[in-house]
């Protein structure tokens, strides 16, 4: 596997996911706001890594974008992407540091859920063997589902992306019985992944008030956090959402420890 360049012991890493710059530009067709010069200012202000998704629809990452986040950013990208022949192909003329496999619906407004990868066990190890071969560090996108997360580490998906969705909106409708539930399903399968040698991130609708209890939990490696920072970034810029943040997730990890 392809190692994070800022790979180091119980750092807990942040990924600033850009795709909403691109939602806003695309909203008027016009050039700006250009999301690589947000990935440009995330990376000064102490970004982990950038993540884009490139959708099959185009609705708002373009293909030019990452043409030019790879050529101009100097941390790692992490492209999402549907597992279809085409993304394959974007991928491996890119050769991205890494490739994050996701479900995509046409109708949906955001990812819903994680990649069924038990059901398509066979045809998702061929895709990602040449992504991997090519260089690219492979991430699936799952539910914290333990059948889920062994589909992953047999086909060779060196890492695992926990979909943080479900905690996020039941607090957000002050739903807490549900929440904890989802706190102690992803806290149990954190841990699961984790010892099965799988490299364990995380992310989807995290907030500054549900970010706490994911970055506690001491086996999650990164979290890519995209839309409330870019929500956030419209009142205080995004350097400052993103120190917010990592307050908050370094508190986080100094309180579990």
């Amino acid at each position: 596997m392809t190692r994070h360049p800022k790979d180091q012991p119980g750092k807990l890493r942040l990924g600033v996911n850009i795709d909403h710059v691109a939602t806003v530009r695309n909203a008027r067709g016009s050039a700006y706001p250009d999301p690589v010069r947000a990935a440009l200012l995330a990376q000064q202000a102490g970004a982990d890594g950038v993540t884009a998704h490139l959708r099959e629809d185009r609705r708002h990452i373009a293909d030019d974008d990452i043409a030019r986040l790879m050529d101009r950013l100097t941390i790692p990208l992490n492209l999402e992407m549907a597992a279809t022949p085409e993304m394959q192909q974007i991928a491996l003329r890119h050769v991205p540091h890494a490739v994050c496999l996701v479900p995509e619906k046409r109708e949906e407004r955001t990812t819903e859920g994680g990649l069924e990868v038990a059901r398509e066990e066979n045809r998702l190890a061929h895709f990602i063997a040449p992504l991997r071969e090519a260089g690219c560090r492979v991430s699936i996108f799952i539910a914290a589902d333990k059948p889920q997360i062994e589909a992953a580490a047999r086909i060779g998906a060196p890492v695992v992306e926990l979909h943080t969705g479900a905690y996020c909106d039941a607090h957000a409708e002050g739903r807490f019985d549900d929440r904890d539930a989802e706190l102690q399903r992803l806290t149990e399968m954190a841990a699961f992944a984790d010892s099965l040698g799988l490299e364990v991130h995380a992310g989807h609708g995290l907030t500054y008030d549900t970010v706490t209890p994911i970055a506690a939990l001491p086996q999650i490696r990164e979290l890519n956090i995209g839309h409330f920072l870019i929500g956030e970034a419209i009142f205080v810029g995004l350097p400052a959402a993103m120190d917010e943040m990592r307050r908050l997730m370094i508190e986080a990890r100094k309180g579990a420890a």
